[in-house]
C-alpha cells in the first residue's frame, strides 16, 4: 500500500498508518479491489438499462431465498438490542464526544455523507475514534476554556465508512487509488478490535450506497476476511445496511441473507433514497418530482419502502431503522421553533407507530423528543413483532411519481443549498446548517439533482416559466451575490464553478462528491 507525501502528515495521523495497518488495508485490496471495479462496472451497465427504458422490479433469481421462511439473520448483540434513538454526525473530536454523550443509544461516526474527506480529516477521525473506544477523549475549546470528556454512559459507537464508489487518492494499491470503504472500514478495525472485545462489545458499521446484493456478498466477504485476519471471532463485526438507493429498495430481503451471519437492521435513508429516485430515472420526464419540501414521507414511494421495509426485516429477525430529522434548534424564534418540533413529533410519531426499531436524529436536542415518543409507543426494547400489511406495496407503488409543483423559490433554494453546501465541503466541512437544517451530502444531492433534472426536461414552474439554461443561470447569479453578502465561504468561486459543471452537464453527474474530490 503505497502512501502519497507520508512527510505532510503529523505524528498522530503517521500513527494511524502504521506499517501493520497499511499491510492489513494491502490484504483487504488484494483480495477485493478487482470485485469492487467489477461491481462498479455492473452499476454502470443497470444505468444503461434504466436510460433505455428497463424499470427495476423484485428479481427472479433470488425468488428462493424470498420464498423461503425459515431464514432468519443470526442474533443481534446485547448492546444493539435497544437502538430507539441514534444520533449521526462527522467525525471531528468535540462532535464525537458530545454525541457520545447525548444520551442517544447509539451514535453513527460518518466518514461518508456528513464528512468532506480530506486526507488529515480522515485520519484525525480515526484518531478521535481510537481515543473514544479507550475513553481516553478529550477536548478544550480555545475559545472559551470548555473542557469536553467522555460520560460514564455513553452511546454505543457505530461507524459509517465511505461508500464503494468512493476513492482514496492519497493511498495507492497495484498502480490505482484505494477504495475509501476498505480504507475507513479496515483502518477502525485494526485499531480497535482488540479494544472493543476486551469491552465484551464488538466492531458496528453502517454501509452506505448499496445498489445490489452482490456489492452486500463483497462486504460479506470483507468482514469475513478481516476477522480471521485479524483473529476475531465469527460475529465480532455486525453492521447495519442503509436502504438509500430505489434499486436496494427492491432487493432488502437478498442483502439481509447475504450478510445474514453479520447484520442486524436495515435503516430508511430516506434524503439518499429521493436523490436515487431522481438519478436512476434522470433520462425520464415521467419521473420530474416536485419540490423537495413537498416530498415528505407520507407520499406514496416512500412510505410504501419504508412499511416494506419494516415488514422484510422483521420476518428475518433484523431491526428496521426510520429515517433522519435533520432540524436543529431556532434558538431566536420560539414560534418557529415550536412548529419544527411539532413536524419532527409527526415524523416520529408515524416511524414508531408503523413498527420502526428506532430513528435518526442530528442534533442533541432532538434525543429527547424522540427518545419520548418511542418510550412511549414502543415500551420494549424493539418490536420485530409488528409486521405491517404490504400486500399493496408493489412495484408500481415503488416508483409512484408524487404530486405537487415546481415553484421559483424551490428553484431558488436547491441553488442556494447547492452552492452553499458545496462551498462549505470544499473547505473542509460537510455537514453544514443552512436555515435550521442540518444539510449533509445527500441533501444537496437532491438540490442539485433536482435542478439538472428540471433544466433538462424542461419543467415548468407553477407560474408558467419554463426552467431554462438561462433562467438558472440567472437565480444562479442572484442566489451567489447574496452568499457573497450574508455569509463567509472562502471557497464560494470554486462552488460556483462546481455547481456550473454538475447543473449544465448534458449527462447526470452520479455524485457531487466524485468531481467535487478532484478539488480538494
Amino acid at each position: 500500500m503505497l502512501l502519497s507525501s507520508p512527510a505532510a502528515l503529523s505524528p498522530v495521523q503517521q500513527a494511524i498508518l502504521t506499517p501493520e495497518a497499511l499491510t492489513f488495508l494491502e490484504r483487504l485490496h488484494a483480495h477485493f479491489a478487482e470485485r469492487r471495479t467489477t461491481l462498479l462496472e455492473a452499476r454502470r451497465t443497470r444505468q444503461q438499462h434504466l436510460d433505455a427504458g428497463e424499470l427495476p422490479d423484485f428479481l427472479n433469481e433470488t425468488k428462493q431465498f424470498r420464498a423461503d421462511p425459515a431464514w432468519r439473520v443470526a442474533p443481534i448483540p446485547a448492546d444493539l438490542q435497544d437502538r430507539r434513538v441514534e444520533i449521526t454526525g462527522p467525525v471531528d473530536r468535540k462532535m464525537v464526544i458530545n454525541a457520545l454523550n447525548s444520551g442517544a443509544s447509539c451514535f453513527m461516526a460518518d466518514f461518508e455523507d456528513s464528512s468532506s474527506p480530506v486526507f488529515g480529516a480522515m485520519l484525525d477521525g480515526q484518531q478521535n475514534l481510537k481515543d473514544a473506544v479507550r475513553r481516553t477523549i478529550s477536548y478544550t475549546d480555545a475559545a472559551s476554556g470548555k473542557n469536553y470528556h467522555l460520560h460514564t454512559k455513553t452511546a454505543v459507537l457505530m461507524v459509517r465508512p465511505r461508500g464503494w464508489h468512493l476513492e482514496e487518492k492519497h493511498l495507492h494499491w497495484n498502480g490505482n487509488p484505494a477504495s475509501g470503504s476498505l480504507v475507513d472500514f479496515g483502518l477502525f478495525l485494526f485499531h480497535n478490535a482488540a479494544d472493543l472485545q476486551r469491552r465484551g462489545t464488538g466492531a458496528y458499521f453502517y454501509l452506505p450506497k448499496l445498489e445490489h446484493y452482490l456489492e452486500a456478498r463483497l462486504w460479506e466477504d470483507v468482514i469475513r476476511f478481516a476477522e480471521e485476519y485479524l483473529g476475531l471471532p465469527k460475529g465480532f463485526v455486525r453492521v447495519t445496511v442503509l436502504i438509500e438507493t430505489i434499486l436496494a429498495a427492491f432487493q432488502m430481503e437478498e442483502i439481509l441473507f447475504e450478510l445474514k451471519d453479520h447484520i442486524v437492521g436495515l435503516n430508511c435513508g430516506r434524503w439518499d433514497y429521493i436523490f436515487s429516485f431522481i438519478k436512476k430515472f434522470n433520462r425520464h420526464k415521467a419521473f420530474v418530482l416536485p419540490d423537495r419540501q413537498q416530498i415528505t414521507m407520507t407520499t406514496a414511494f416512500l412510505r410504501g419502502y419504508s412499511r416494506l421495509l419494516i415488514n422484510t426485516c422483521h420476518r428475518r429477525g433484523a431491526h428496521a431503522m426510520g429515517g433522519m430529522a435533520a432540524q436543529i434548534p431556532i434558538k431566536n424564534d420560539p414560534i418557529a421553533n415550536d412548529a419544527a418540533l411539532a413536524k419532527v413529533r409527526a415524523d416520529k410519531e408515524r416511524e414508531a407507530g408503523d413498527g420502526h426499531d428506532g430513528t435518526w436524529v442530528a442534533h442533541p436536542a432532538l434525543v429527547p423528543v424522540a427518545q419520548e415518543i418511542f418510550d412511549r409507543l414502543m415500551p420494549q426494547a424493539n418490536q420485530h413483532h409488528v409486521l405491517p400489511d404490504v400486500t399493496e406495496v408493489t412495484r408500481d407503488v415503488l416508483l409512484q411519481i408524487p404530486t405537487g409543483t415546481i415553484t421559483e423559490a424551490g428553484l431558488r433554494g436547491n441553488i442556494e443549498v447547492s452552492l452553499h453546501y458545496l462551498a462549505a465541503w470544499l473547505n473542509g466541512q460537510g455537514c453544514v446548517p443552512i436555515h435550521n437544517l442540518m444539510e449533509d451530502a445527500a441533501t444537496a444531492e437532491i438540490a442539485r439533482a433536482q435542478i439538472w433534472q428540471w433544466r433538462a426536461h424542461g419543467a415548468t414552474l407553477v407560474d408558467g416559466r419554463i426552467i431554462t439554461d438561462t433562467l438558472v443561470e440567472d437565480f444562479l447569479k442572484q442566489e451567489y451575490q447574496k452568499l457573497v453578502v450574508g455569509t463567509t465561504l472562502p471557497q464560494l468561486p470554486k462552488a460556483m464553478s462546481l455547481f456550473r459543471q454538475l447543473t449544465f452537464s448534458p449527462t447526470f453527474y452520479e455524485f457531487l462528491t466524485i468531481p467535487g474530490y478532484a478539488e480538494l
